[in-house]
């Protein structure tokens, strides 16, 4: 039942929408224009409603690729996609919310864009032969300053003139307090399968195609000792199509900084097999969604930690996090 229940809740997620369209003909590896406060509207005390009324109709859609959001500074990743439901890469963005029921708005919290393509010598044949892979995310830094219930408004530049972006699905839950490990939290000491344990059966392990090089070794083996990348992804059984990209992009940025950090790819299910549950590693980390993202420091205590898709900056951002002094 839990596996099933992750598997909906990925589903649920923004980038669920990238295997209903393509990405409006874009180029996902175009760099976004660059965008700053005064680009949008001020907030200045309004609320959601009267936002919307002084922007244009037919406004895309936008749907957030987190489940976990807690008060304080988070990392918001975001899907946008127009009527047709194709992705959409490389428009200004900026977020605003606000309590749900009513209260003043919060924002403009600038949007950035982050493309999903690797080099092509790291591109998987998972997600060469998906034409509906993910190509893009966006994301923003966004302040809540209190649990409870949030209505979030994306408010787009398209076609030189700005648009409401309505959001899909309920109002965006903020927690007080995750229980996945949180950064500056010791890292749950899990033992990740190894190569050695399954005999060279690379299969048993890993989904993605060809199977991925981080099972060379076990967290509970390296955590503490050196840093480690720890990638949580199912290539081949993620419903969201987002998961082969970032295994990929993980394989890119070990390829450049795996002599800094232990680079570890974890497989969601027993067996992988969607009927026989998640596997233990999942559970003692707390996940219900993935992909999911940890860098763990020398001292065994999370650096960074992002759920849903990545780039590979970001990723290099969250090495360094976990390698710096």
């Amino acid at each position: 039942m839990r596996a099933r229940l992750l598997a909906a809740a990925c589903c649920a997620g923004a980038l669920a929408l990238a295997g209903c369209g393509g990405d409006s003909g874009m180029d996902a590896s175009k760099p976004a224009p660059v965008s700053v406060p005064a680009d949008f509207p001020k907030a200045g005390g309004k609320t959601l409603a009267e936002l919307r009324t002084e922007l244009g109709p037919g406004g895309p859609v936008i749907a957030p690729a987190v489940s976990q959001v807690e008060s304080g500074k988070n990392r918001l990743g975001f899907g946008l996609f127009d009527r047709s439901r194709a992705q959409i890469a490389d428009a200004p963005v900026a977020l605003y919310l606000a309590r749900a029921g009513g209260g003043p708005v919060k924002g403009p919290f600038i949007a950035r864009y982050e493309s999903l393509k690797t080099e092509p010598n790291f591109e998987s044949r998972s997600v060469a032969s998906d034409p509906d892979a993910a190509k893009s995310v966006y994301t923003a830094e966004v302040k809540f300053p209190t649990a409870g219930d949030y209505e979030v408004l994306g408010i787009v530049r398209l076609d030189d003139r700005l648009v409401a972006a309505t959001p899909a699905g309920r109002a965006l839950r903020v927690l007080k307090d995750s229980k996945v490990p949180e950064v500056g939290e010791r890292a749950p000491r899990i033992s990740t399968p190894t190569l050695a344990d399954v005999g060279g059966a690379v299969g048993k392990i890993d989904t993605r195609e060809p199977p991925s090089t981080m099972h060379s070794d076990d967290f509970a083996d390296v955590v503490g000792k050196k840093p480690v990348v720890l990638v949580f992804s199912t290539p081949r059984l993620c419903q969201q199509r987002v998961c082969g990209p970032v295994v990929d992009i993980a394989e890119q940025v070990k390829e450049k900084l795996g002599d800094k950090a232990a680079f570890i790819h974890m497989e969601i299910y027993n067996g992988n097999e969607v009927d026989m549950g998640l596997r233990s590693q999942v559970t003692d980390f707390k996940l219900q969604t993935e992909p999911w993202l940890f860098t763990v420091g020398r001292d065994g205590r999370i650096a960074a930690r992002i759920e849903g898709p990545f780039s590979a900056r970001e990723l290099e951002h969250a090495v360094n996090e976990a390698t710096k002094g």
